[in-house]
């Protein structure tokens, strides 16, 4: 296990790299897609001077695709984001300008830490205007307010039009056809429900600590261009949909996609020590909340022989989908049903963030250690027998090394109540 300085250190240098990064992490024409519904897109009203800046439903057209080079904000290719004459006040609603030189209207920053987007050195951010997910609700600047959830702005792309590559440096591809291949370097993950999700797992034989940067993903659906997880691999699987998230945990012989045996695995994640996530490039979508939806909060662990897998929308995306506690497993992040010799979908109640205890939040390496919160009550639970591989429907088809040691101990069996 890390120490608690060096977790602080590594904290301190992510901390100073988000700070530093203009850009987000994703690369090419992207949505921006307000925090609160990541099924509205930021939009220009027309490509005109002065034109309006909404959000409007995600469709992928040209004026919801938004380019970061040189400290600006493009669409359309030659028009950028801009506060109308420089006005310095909250409540100014914003425009598109053709873009000039060293116009400090159209000077922009995105921290990768946030998802915030500041107009640079002005102590402003983009705000989704009153928190309003109405069609045509214009787009103002207000001054930045860590935790306020109108000035998160998520980017990424529609699911019908991946790009090949998402990141630079990454191992794999996005756009991963409709084929599938268990030598694939698919980097697109999905999870609908018990008998449609993807893990992350190794692409060639090594632990999770090693090869956290380049996992590709192993499906339950055939058809997505990723690879399948072979058949008996699945030994007790238990998704739950709740109003904020949806999630997959359970236990398995993993050995079968490449994670040694007497591997305790790790945690993949969107972000990484860098922002750029692990794995970098990893995109995970789903139906649960809108179809061909993307999820920008996620967390995952899994180890030779247990997984879990947290997928999260709206305010609470970020605490509810927290990756700060790596070293801690399954069972302490994601408290729920790991049975053995049980497939099913259930509903349930959203749980409590973890790491937060009342008002406090504890953070890792500080002892005492807490015990992970109780697994939220769930309902409606309907059985499967199994889970195997099968074909996906058409219509979803068409929508730095961390860890010297095992990243948590044992397969982190549910604790002695």
């Amino acid at each position: 296990m890390r120490s608690s300085v060096i977790q602080t250190l590594t904290a301190f240098a992510f901390l100073a790299i988000s700070v530093k990064a203009q850009t987000p992490a994703f690369i090419g024409e992207l949505l921006l897609e307000p925090g609160l519904n990541s099924a509205k897109c930021l939009t220009a009203a027309s490509n005109a001077d002065a034109a309006f800046v909404t959000i409007q439903p995600c469709t992928g057209s040209a004026s919801q695709k938004w380019t970061f080079s040189g400290g600006v904000v493009k669409v359309f290719g030659n028009k950028c984001l801009d506060v109308p004459e420089g006005k310095l006040v909250d409540g100014t609603k914003l425009q598109i300008w053709t873009c000039s030189t060293n116009n400090a209207n159209q000077k922009w920053s995105y921290s990768r830490w946030d998802n915030r987007l500041t107009w640079l050195n002005k102590g402003k951010c983009l705000d989704l205007t009153g928190g309003n997910q109405a069609d045509g609700n214009r787009i103002q600047i207000w001054g930045c307010n860590n935790g306020n959830p109108n000035q998160v702005w998520n980017t990424g792309y529609m699911v019908n039009n991946l790009p090949a590559t998402s990141q630079d440096g990454q191992y794999g591809t996005n756009n991963c056809g409709t084929g599938n291949s268990q030598t694939s370097k698919c980097q697109t993950a999905w999870i609908n429900s018990a008998s449609d999700f993807c893990l992350w797992a190794p692409p060639y034989y090594g632990t999770i600590g090693d090869t956290e940067r380049v996992n590709v993903a192993y499906c339950t659906k055939s058809g997505r261009g990723a690879r399948t997880i072979p058949n008996g691999a699945l030994k007790g699987v238990h998704f739950v949909k709740t109003p904020e998230y949806v999630q997959v945990t359970g236990v398995g012989d993993f050995t079968k996609i490449n994670i040694p045996k007497g591997d305790s695995g790790g945690e993949l994640d969107n972000r990484g020590a860098d922002g750029k996530g692990n794995p970098i490039g990893g995109l995970v979508y789903g139906n649960s909340f809108g179809a061909g939806l993307q999820y920008h909060e996620w967390t995952s662990f899994i180890s030779d022989n247990e997984f879990c897998f947290r997928a999260c929308v709206g305010a609470r995306a970020t605490s509810l989908c927290n990756h700060i506690y790596d070293l801690m497993g399954c069972y302490w992040n994601i408290p729920a049903n790991y049975n053995a010799n049980q497939f099913e979908d259930c509903t349930g109640n959203a749980a409590l963030p973890m790491g937060v205890y009342g008002t406090s939040t504890w953070y890792q390496g500080v002892k005492p250690t807490p015990g992970p919160h109780p697994a939220p009550s769930s309902s409606n639970c309907k059985p499967l027998q199994t889970v195997s591989v099968s074909p996906a429907l058409r219509r979803r088809d068409n929508m730095v090394k961390r860890h010297a040691l095992p990243a948590f101990p044992g397969a982190t069996p549910a604790p002695v109540m």
